[in-house]
C-alpha cells in the first residue's frame, strides 16, 4: 500500500456498491421532486468567488471553499452551495422565465471541513427551490417536498424530524432585548452554533462576538421558549399548512434553528436525525428575499434547501434502510460460454437478448460451466442461459433458474418469453 498513490483527504472512492447508493438516492430524489412538479437544473462547478463573497457569509468563503487563481489571476471557487448559482441563473434570464419556478438538482460539492463520519470535503448534495412565492405555504410546501423524500426511503417521523424557526420572529426578539441590528447576525451565528460547542465554549463564543451577559442571558432564555411561534404572523400558517400536506408529524418548532448562511430572511429549518443512534443535521435551508437583487437581478423571493448525502447515508446504513445487492450487476441473465466453437453463438443470442429489452451479462471466455454458474451467483443473475452445442443444433436454448437450480429448454425463439417470464413470475415449464 505504500506505494499506491492515496485519494485526496476528504473525498470518497466510488466501487460499484457505494456507486449504487448515490444513483439510487438520486433516483428516489428525482421521483420525489417530479412529483412536487419541481424541474430539474444544475449550474456549473466553478464559480468566481465573488458570488459567494456576496451573500453566503465570510465562514464559507474564507474556512470552507476552495479557491484558487486561473491562469488570469481570478479566484475561482468550485462550488460549495448552489443557491448563488441558482439566483444567478435566474437573474441573468428573469424577464425570459414563467413564475413560480421549481427546480431541483442533485450533483457533487466541495468544503474544506474536517472530514468524520458523515462528513466529507466532496460530497452529493439535492437542493430543491421554489421561486416567485413570498407565503408562509410556500415555505411549508419545501417542507413537504424534504419529509416526502424520508417518507419514501423509510425514515418515519419518530426518526427524523424537521425543525422550524423565523428570523424575523428572533429579529424582533433580539431588539426587545437591546441587541441592535448590526450585531444580529453575528448572534445568528452564535445561535447556529449552539449545538455544536459545549456551554462554556459557547458562552465564551458569544462574549466575544459582542454580547454582553445580559444580553446572552437573554438569549438563553429565548432558545428555551417553545411556543415562541406563536407570536409570528408566519409560522401559524406555515403548520397550518404543513398539516394540509400531509406532513404535520414530521415538522415542529424550535428556536435553537437559525441557519449559518447570510442570505436567509424568513422562515428556516433543518431535518434532523432524532434516533437514539444518531442526532445529526440532515438538511437547512429557509427563505432569502434579497438574493436575486444581490447578484443583479430584480427583486424576486425564494425559499429552499440543501440536503447532503452523506449524514443521510450514514443514518440509513445505521438503520438498515439501504438497497440490498448493491453489488449485483444489473444483468439478472447471464449468458455462459459453452466452448469455444459455439462462443459467437452466445454473443449473437446476448445480442438477441438484449434486443428484446433484457439486460445481459455475457460470460467473457469458454469455461467450466460449474465455474460460470458461480460467476453468476457472485454478480447476482437470476438466470443462466446455456448455448451448448445440441441446442445450437436444435435451436434451442436451456435456461436455468439460479435460485431453485431447476433448468427448462425452449425453442430459441421463444427464449426472450422465457426469460423475461421467468424473472416476473418463476420458474414454468
Amino acid at each position: 500500500m505504500k506505494n499506491i498513490i492515496q485519494p485526496v483527504k476528504g473525498t470518497r472512492d466510488f466501487y460499484p456498491a457505494e456507486k449504487a447508493v448515490i444513483t439510487w438516492l438520486w433516483s428516489t430524489i428525482r421521483e420525489v421532486s417530479e412529483s412536487f412538479g419541481y424541474q430539474e437544473f444544475d449550474g456549473p462547478y466553478l464559480e468566481s468567488i465573488d458570488l459567494y463573497a456576496a451573500k453566503s457569509g465570510e465562514e464559507l468563503v474564507k474556512e470552507q471553499s476552495f479557491v484558487f487563481p486561473d491562469k488570469n489571476g481570478n479566484l475561482i471557487a468550485l462550488r460549495p452551495e448552489l443557491t448563488p448559482s441558482l439566483v444567478r441563473m435566474i437573474a441573468q434570464k428573469q424577464q425570459q422565465l414563467f413564475y413560480p419556478l421549481r427546480w431541483w438538482s442533485f450533483g457533487p460539492f466541495w468544503r474544506y471541513e474536517s472530514p468524520q463520519k458523515g462528513r466529507g470535503r466532496e460530497f452529493f448534495q439535492w437542493n430543491a427551490d421554489l421561486i416567485g412565492v413570498d407565503s408562509p405555504e410556500a415555505d411549508a410546501e419545501l417542507t413537504a417536498l424534504l419529509a416526502s423524500l424520508f417518507q419514501k426511503v423509510g425514515l418515519g417521523p419518530d426518526q427524523v424530524k424537521v425543525f422550524v424557526n423565523n428570523r424575523r420572529l428572533m429579529e424582533n426578539e433580539l431588539a426587545e432585548l437591546g441587541i441592535p441590528e448590526d450585531l444580529q447576525g453575528s448572534v445568528f451565528r452564535v445561535i447556529d452554533r449552539r449545538d455544536k460547542l459545549n456551554d462554556s465554549d459557547w458562552k465564551d463564543y458569544a462574549l466575544k462576538m459582542g454580547l454582553s451577559e445580559s444580553q446572552f442571558s437573554g438569549v438563553q432564555a429565548l432558545l428555551s421558549a417553545d411556543d415562541l411561534w406563536k407570536k409570528s404572523p408566519e409560522l401559524p400558517r406555515f403548520f397550518e399548512a404543513a398539516d394540509a400536506l400531509g406532513v404535520a408529524e414530521y415538522v415542529a418548532y424550535s428556536p435553537r434553528v437559525i441557519r449559518g448562511l447570510d442570505y436567509y430572511t424568513g422562515t428556516v429549518f433543518e431535518a434532523q436525525a432524532i434516533t437514539s443512534k444518531v442526532r445529526r443535521s440532515i438538511a437547512g435551508g429557509g427563505r432569502y428575499d434579497n438574493l436575486l437583487a444581490d447578484v443583479g437581478g430584480q427583486p424576486l423571493s425564494g425559499v429552499g434547501f440543501a440536503l447532503g448525502d452523506m449524514v443521510l447515508s450514514v443514518i440509513l446504513d445505521e438503520l438498515d434502510l439501504l438497497p440490498l445487492n448493491r453489488d449485483a450487476s444489473p444483468a439478472q441473465v447471464m449468458v455462459t460460454v459453452f466452448d469455444e466453437d459455439s462462443q459467437l453463438a452466445a454473443y449473437q443470442l446476448s445480442a438477441e437478448l438484449r434486443k428484446a429489452g433484457i439486460p445481459v451479462y455475457t460470460y467473457p471466455t469458454p469455461d467450466k460451466l460449474g465455474k460460470q454458474f458461480k460467476h453468476a451467483d457472485r454478480i447476482g443473475a437470476r438466470v443462466a442461459v446455456i448455448l451448448g452445442p445440441d441446442e445450437i443444433r436444435e435451436k434451442k436454448v436451456a435456461i436455468k433458474d439460479l435460485s431453485t437450480r431447476e433448468q427448462f429448454t425452449f425453442p430459441r425463439e421463444d427464449a426472450p418469453k422465457a426469460i423475461l417470464g421467468l424473472l416476473e413470475n418463476g420458474p414454468s415449464a
